[in-house]
């Protein structure tokens, strides 16, 4: 039987250890979607945190730290629970981001994290082929979701993704079935430690 299991928690601090994960499943957690599976086949890491800033100098140690637990410490701690449950065909997909590749003049510390995420990818990727266990990353462009516009200003919203070739932001949709062809074995099993870039396009010389 498969099933999908939803819950809410904060993993900035904290590594769930198994037991610790069933326990809170089992409890009635925040939201449970689904009946919770034993096996675990496919992780998706999708949690991050962004505030645009405008002068290095303003960024905050408190900004910087909620920013890295954020987008770092919760990949590595649900990377490490869940391939404790995996077995060979199982898969891993992270979201890095453009930035993480181009880098950002107002989100420095953001694109630190995600560059950060495209380097555990192909670490994590290579440490795992052993195991039979493919570990890659989509790297999205502009996608239009809440925490793209939610700290911009309304003008700078009606202009985000007017930058890309295609002149616009992705809807979500348009970037979900990235996620699926590299979690699915039928579609991606001889592809692992890859940073799939999806930006609108490139500019060209």
């Amino acid at each position: 039987m498969r099933g999908v299991l939803l819950i809410y928690f904060s993993l900035r601090k904290i590594s769930y250890s198994t037991a610790e994960f069933n326990k809170y499943a089992q409890s009635g957690g925040p939201r449970i979607a689904i009946e919770f599976c034993v096996s675990l086949d496919v992780l998706v890491n999708n949690a991050a945190f962004q505030v645009h800033t405008s002068r290095f100098e303003d960024l905050t140690p408190e900004h910087f730290d909620e920013t890295l637990k954020t987008n770092l410490y919760g990949y590595f701690y649900m990377a490490q629970a869940a391939v404790k449950e995996m077995k060979s065909g199982a898969a891993i997909v992270n979201t890095g981001s453009v930035t993480g590749l181009l880098g950002s003049e107002s989100l420095l510390d953001y694109s630190m994290t995600k560059g950060g995420i495209h380097a555990f990818t192909r670490s994590l990727a290579t440490h795992l082929v052993p195991r039979g266990i493919r570990v890659n990353a989509v790297a999205p462009g502009p996608v239009w979701t809440p925490l793209n516009p939610s700290d911009k200003e309304a003008k700078d919203v009606t202009k985000f993704g007017a930058d890309t070739p295609m002149k616009r932001p992705a809807q979500p949709e348009e970037i979900a079935p990235a996620y699926v062809f590299l979690a699915s074995p039928q579609c991606s099993s001889y592809i692992t430690g890859e940073i799939l870039p999806i930006i609108g396009g490139y500019s060209g010389g």
